[in-house]
């Protein structure tokens, strides 16, 4: 019985770091995604404007849900005009 109590408690352990590392991954999707949003690709260099799309191309393969969260964590909102609030 003490093996399974010490086993599900590493287990909760494991559970809450990951759950902090979700929380730093989704603020700085978020935070990328709201520079991203607020990029006007004409005034970059074309090495920047590859990076920026590869960036945006991940983002855009993010579910809804998982780039509201993002968004969320990050304390930003993108508007329908590209604009960055937050």
């Amino acid at each position: 019985m003490r093996r399974r109590d010490g086993v599900a408690s590493l287990l909760g352990q494991e559970i809450e770091i990951l759950m902090r590392e979700r929380q730093r991954l989704l603020q700085v999707v978020g935070a990328t995604a709201a520079l991203i949003a607020s990029l006007d690709t004409r005034d970059l260099p074309s090495a920047s404007v590859r990076a920026a799309d590869l960036v945006a191309s991940a983002i855009n393969a993010l579910s809804d849900e998982s780039l509201r969260d993002a968004l969320a964590a990050a304390h930003a909102r993108i508007d329908d005009e590209c604009a960055v609030t937050g």
